[in-house]
């Protein structure tokens, strides 16, 4: 090793030292070039931060249609099951199974032979019980006559009489057995009793059938227009009834509720309807109000037995309160709040209880007044008992769309 490299232990602690001088040159050189920054300024001072800004939506009231949604499922407004009167063998079914049928249409025609015959016979003997009641009013006609000349008994007499109302009770008998079997045959047709469409058959061509059977030939069912059965908890009822009655919400004009449908894919029913019958009792099992609307269904789209939403208009409620949902925020519980610019426009944290969402908004309940301003946006920038800047808020235009609200205020 050269004698230049070489290092006597004396010499080792003057160069640890120089060494760290070395690393702890750039740090204190920093901290004195902020020292100097700080304190360059000579007699200009530090400026007090402005306040932060904020943008804010001043509630107005506005009319608020107040609907509730229930279940609801659907139920044909007539049904008229098919079962034959008399006894016979099926001829011809005369309707295609699913299309429309007139009221008084044949649906199906029974063997009417031996109902004709009957028929025959029931006239037959009504020719006979007439043909006995002329002869019975001849003979009391001509007794008549002779009682007042003495020439027969009185006895005569009294039995001519009495052959003529015999013979007028056999010919009221007769003229029913006649009306009997013309009914009858014509049971032979059977007629739809209303218009509706057609369900499956049950019978063929060839089948016997009998009076009264229990099983149905078919089913007609008419469908325009068509019930929806609605279920209402009796709470929610009473509830609406007393808004109302306290002058919350306003009727429309007709005094009527309307009705709306969803259906099970989620689609809106284009036809609305009107609630046309309220229960009066109460289901002790269920604590619901049966509830039942009537809506026209010309197209055929709505079906007996179909699952639905229905929404029922309850009411306008005319003061109606909205805040804009991401003005609301919830804590763990689901308590919902804002913050709201007030006096001295500083910051001030409020729960309040909201309704149902309208749209991109929440119906406010209580915890607000009208007038008042709601932060909507810049909340990160301040907190609560913060001195703040208030702007209006707009709302920001949405892109990929054809341009509808950029700039509109939310509230």
């Amino acid at each position: 090793m050269p004698a230049a490299s070489r290092a006597t232990p004396c010499h080792r602690p003057a160069r640890r030292a120089a060494a760290v001088r070395r690393l702890l040159a750039p740090p204190v050189l920093a901290i004195s070039a902020v020292l100097a920054g700080c304190g360059g300024g000579g007699a200009t001072g530090s400026a007090p931060a402005a306040a932060p800004e904020v943008g804010v939506v001043t509630l107005a009231p506005e009319a608020l249609q107040v609907s509730t949604e229930l279940p609801g499922r659907t139920s044909a407004f007539l049904s008229a099951e098919i079962r034959p009167q008399i006894g016979g063998i099926v001829q011809n079914r005369l309707f295609t199974e699913g299309a429309q049928v007139r009221a008084g249409q044949v649906l199906y025609q029974i063997d009417a032979a031996s109902y004709e015959a009957a028929l025959h016979s029931a006239q037959a003997q009504l020719a006979k019980a007439r043909a006995s009641l002329g002869t019975a009013q001849g003979n009391a006609t001509r007794n008549a006559a002779l009682i007042k000349n003495d020439a027969i008994s009185r006895q005569q007499y009294d039995d001519g009489q009495a052959a003529v109302l015999l013979a007028q009770s056999d010919v009221a008998v007769a003229e029913a057995a006649v009306q009997t079997a013309r009914i009858n045959l014509g049971y032979t047709q059977v007629k739809s009793p209303i218009a509706g469409r057609t369900g499956l058959s049950t019978v063929m061509p060839g089948a016997l059938v009998t009076a009264n059977q229990a099983s149905v030939l078919t089913t007609v069912t008419q469908t325009d227009p068509i019930y929806v059965d609605i279920t209402q908890s009796s709470t929610e009822l009473l509830r609406l009834k007393a808004e109302l009655a306290a002058g919350r919400f306003a009727r429309d004009a007709k005094g009527q509720a309307r009705v709306t449908i969803k259906l099970d894919d989620g689609s809106s029913y284009a036809h609305p309807g009107q609630l046309a019958f309220t229960g009066v009792q109460v289901d002790p099992g269920t604590g619901s109000v049966t509830l039942r609307a009537v809506l026209p269904n010309p197209d055929g789209l709505l079906m007996p037995g179909m699952y639905v939403r229905a929404v029922l208009d309850a009411g306008v409620n005319p003061q109606a309160l909205l805040a804009p949902q991401q003005a609301v925020t919830r804590d763990p519980a689901g308590n919902a709040s804002v913050l709201l610019v007030g006096k001295d426009d500083k910051l001030e944290k409020r729960r309040i209880a909201t309704g149902a969402a309208v749209g991109n908004r929440w119906e406010v309940l209580s915890g607000l007044a009208a007038g008042e301003r709601i932060v909507v946006d810049g909340s990160q920038h301040a907190r609560a008992g913060d001195k703040v800047k208030a702007v209006p808020w707009t709302a920001p235009a949405q892109t990929g769309q054809a341009a509808p609200a950029a700039g509109k205020n939310a509230s």
